[in-house]
């Protein structure tokens, strides 16, 4: 592949990285007062906003949502790449999620940190296949509201990592493999981002808190 043939391809990732950056949960604390980034988990996201404000946390999940489905339909849609070279459209759509998943995880206004991107990746996947995505959200909602009510730690994580594990089944089990194994990959990202919230619920679960 050629550097011509890369550059449109680079382009838009970079449009995607960029457009996943906006650090809708700091915006959302506008005129609060409030530094999301120093209460709570100090995490930029929806979770942390939820434990300030569930108005302004409303406002940070939407611009999350919201700027998956924008990058996406952008560089996909609006934009698309010339074909050929890159007939893949799977892996395509897949590179350019990752890439404004990327952005909000390492957002270069938040001086290279962010979220954690379950917001932002539920928003790419409502571009990429809104079916099986309106089915995990609503999974999400479901699931996080009934732990939180439970009082379960680490409501928000888990709820949100369920929700990648029962999407990237919906791709093994009616897509194909090659989604499947990008979808696999993603939720492993996400864990990853996840990994001091489930060091938690595994402290919990062995002290007895989870279930008792």
């Amino acid at each position: 592949m050629t550097q011509a043939t890369m550059m449109p391809l680079l382009l838009r990732c970079l449009v995607c990285f960029v457009a996943g950056s906006i650090p809708f949960s700091v915006l959302a604390m506008a005129g609060s007062g409030i530094d999301i980034r120093q209460v709570g988990s100090g995490n930029p996201g929806f979770n942390n906003v939820l434990r300030v404000s569930k108005r302004r946390a409303v406002v940070a999940l939407a611009g999350d949502l919201g700027k998956g489905i924008l990058a996406l339909w952008l560089v996909r849609d609006r934009f698309p790449v010339p074909w050929p070279p890159f007939g893949d459209v799977v892996a395509l759509g897949w590179i350019y999620a990752f890439a404004a998943i990327l952005g909000h995880c390492y957002s270069p206004f938040l001086r290279f940190r962010g979220g954690k991107g379950i917001a932002t990746s539920g928003g790419a996947m409502l571009v990429l296949h809104p079916l099986w995505a309106v089915v995990a959200l609503v999974y999400f909602a479901a699931a996080r509201i009934t732990l939180g009510k439970l009082r379960w730690p680490e409501a928000g994580a888990l709820a949100s990592l369920s929700t990648w594990v029962l999407f990237t089944l919906f791709m093994a089990g009616f897509l194909g493999r090659e989604d499947a194994l990008f979808a696999a990959l993603l939720t492993v990202f996400l864990a990853w981002r996840h990994k001091k919230n489930v060091q938690n619920l595994l402290r919990a679960w062995q002290g007895g808190v989870v279930g008792s």
